[in-house]
């Protein structure tokens, strides 16, 4: 008997419920998705786990197959996410190799891998993009900067999923552990003046 389509379709093809049977997960997987379908629109907690990104893998493929992988990064906040459906950001220009657009030019369909090392959480988000460019409204306040973009992308969502933390590195922010560093160390000087004030009162 065939599934009933669920938004893990855009994921779990034909094929590769084929290889989930043949491999012996397959009930398993169409259990998970009867009981919590993945859903096609980004929960709160979602919406606060991509704005707290600093860091964003972006998958495309051309209308010939091949896939292509970009690092996107950028302050807190540089992937904005405009509605339950949608997150944009500011297409800055790199090394003008311009794959991606090309990609996106003949096929949108579109891939984000988002993953937070610190806490050891990832999430995956499929979708279809696009490219905006001159007069288009999502490009106002599109820069990590708040300013207008020249050009940016945005993702409309048809799913996501949050992976297990099985294999991730735990890996911190050098900024963050400057800072705890910092808070010691102004701790530790505000111990050694009390025991030097305490020691001098005593003599």
């Amino acid at each position: 008997m065939r599934d009933e389509p669920t938004p893990s379709d855009i994921a779990f093809s034909d094929a590769v419920k084929r290889v989930q049977s043949r491999m012996g997960s397959r009930e398993t997987y169409a259990e998970l998705v009867r009981e919590r379908p993945w859903p096609d629109r980004l929960s709160p907690w979602a919406e606060g786990f991509i704005a707290a990104r600093t860091s964003v893998f972006l998958g495309t493929a051309g209308a010939n197959g091949q896939p292509y992988i970009q690092h996107r990064g950028g302050p807190a906040g540089f992937l904005r996410v405009l509605d339950d459906r949608t997150v944009a950001f500011a297409d800055l220009e790199g090394n003008q190799q311009y794959i991606t657009l090309g990609n996106l030019s003949e096929n949108p369909a579109a891939f984000l891998f988002l993953i937070d090392y610190e806490r050891r959480r990832r999430i995956k988000i499929w979708g279809e993009a696009r490219v905006i460019e001159g007069e288009a409204a999502e490009l106002d306040g599109l820069r990590p900067d708040g300013g207008r973009a020249a050009r940016g992308i945005v993702l409309t969502v048809r799913a996501w999923d949050v992976n297990c933390p099985r294999h991730i590195p735990q890996l911190v922010d050098a900024e963050r552990v400057a800072e705890v560093l910092a808070e010691q160390e102004a701790k530790i000087a505000a111990l050694e003046a009390e025991l030097a004030r305490l020691r001098s009162g005593s003599s």
